[in-house]
């Protein structure tokens, strides 16, 4: 397994094949696992919820693969990471989108999109002309856009069942309805619990994001579309059979409740002022969820002794996951550490 960039050697003998406990099937917990199976170990991982994973963050995720167009509000430990794990995910999954991410705005909102060009990079700057050649839907609507080639999106309620059927080929076990504490656990132990960790880390607070899954066959799309707008700048992103989910709240609460009338009204709108067409969609569900987020925002891998927690991957769970779970397994099989993200307890 390749070295992680910015990485050096810690001071201590490799452990090939040693037993791995994980505790999260998860973005986070899977990765890890994964690649630590891959490596050699063999990996138990234990997770509280059942197999339909509808509890976790990761189900009600939007799986936007787009380290630099959302480098404007992520860190730089987010961007490197961002661009590590497009890698992995075209070696575990070939056929991962790649089709880029294509941001619009509406003439008024234009100084928007300038900010955005500014605090970003990675991009081409495209006309009308352009735009219609990429998203034939969107032909006559937007003047000017900023398109990101090389970035992608998954499916979360698609790719994670098939990263636990991966483990179970490479013979790791994965055990459903198995809440357990690291703490209590014996040997190297992986924590991706997400929010569930707060007995452990207790700076993590929950940060609450909204979706809305529509449904329509008068619209179609093959990359993410980020609307930007100074209220209601929101992301499009199509899923299989015709269904598109729109996203892009983040609200410091930690109801997970619902969703409130209010972001459902924006979300809906803003997508409506993308294409008309998506005020005849149906509404197949309102989502939401918890975030797990440290105060800086930015993720961390915290070894205490043979115990390494993985967390506040924030909004960017299945961005910077894998390249996560790479730093896990090179810490455990080699000793590498990466400064930018881990750090020892």
């Amino acid at each position: 397994m390749p070295d992680t960039t910015g990485t050096h050697l810690m001071p201590r003998p490799p452990r090939p094949g040693e037993p791995v406990t994980v505790v999260g099937a998860g973005i986070a917990g899977a990765w890890a696992a994964l690649l630590l199976a891959e490596a050699g170990h063999p990996v138990t991982i234990h997770e509280a919820g059942t197999a339909e994973m509808v509890g976790a963050a990761s189900h009600w995720a939007g799986g936007m693969l787009a380290p630099d167009c959302e480098s404007d509000g992520a860190e730089p430990a987010v961007v490197r990471l961002g661009h590590r794990s497009i890698d992995l995910w075209r070696s575990v999954l070939p056929n991962t989108p790649l089709n880029g991410s294509l941001v619009v705005c509406h003439p008024r909102d234009r100084a928007d999109l300038e900010r955005l060009a500014r605090q970003t990079a990675g991009y081409e700057r495209v006309g009308a002309e352009r735009i219609a050649e990429m998203e034939p839907a969107l032909a006559g609507r937007f003047r000017e856009g900023l398109f990101f080639r090389g970035e992608g999106h998954v499916e979360p309620r698609v790719v994670l069942p098939a990263l636990h059927a991966r483990l179970r080929g490479l013979g790791a076990e994965i055990r459903f309805g198995s809440p357990v504490r690291p703490a209590e656990l014996d040997g190297t132990i992986v924590d991706c619990r997400g929010l569930g960790a707060r007995d452990a880390q207790p700076e993590l607070r929950g940060v609450k994001g909204e979706t809305v899954l529509i449904e329509t066959a008068e619209i179609a799309l093959s990359r993410p579309v980020r609307l930007m707008h100074p209220r209601w700048p929101i992301y499009v992103i199509p899923r299989t059979g015709n269904r598109f989910l729109i996203g892009a709240t983040t609200i410091e609460s930690e109801d997970a409740s619902g969703v409130s009338v209010r972001s459902a009204l924006e979300l809906m709108t803003a997508a409506y002022t993308l294409h008309p067409a998506f005020g005849e969609a149906r509404i197949i569900e309102l989502g939401a969820a918890l975030r797990p987020a440290f105060p800086d925002h930015a993720p961390r891998i915290v070894v205490t002794g043979r115990r390494i927690a993985v967390n506040g991957l924030y909004r960017h769970g299945f961005l910077i996951a894998p390249a996560l779970g790479e730093i896990v397994a090179n810490y455990v099989a080699h000793g590498t550490r990466d400064n930018e993200v881990m750090r020892w307890s």
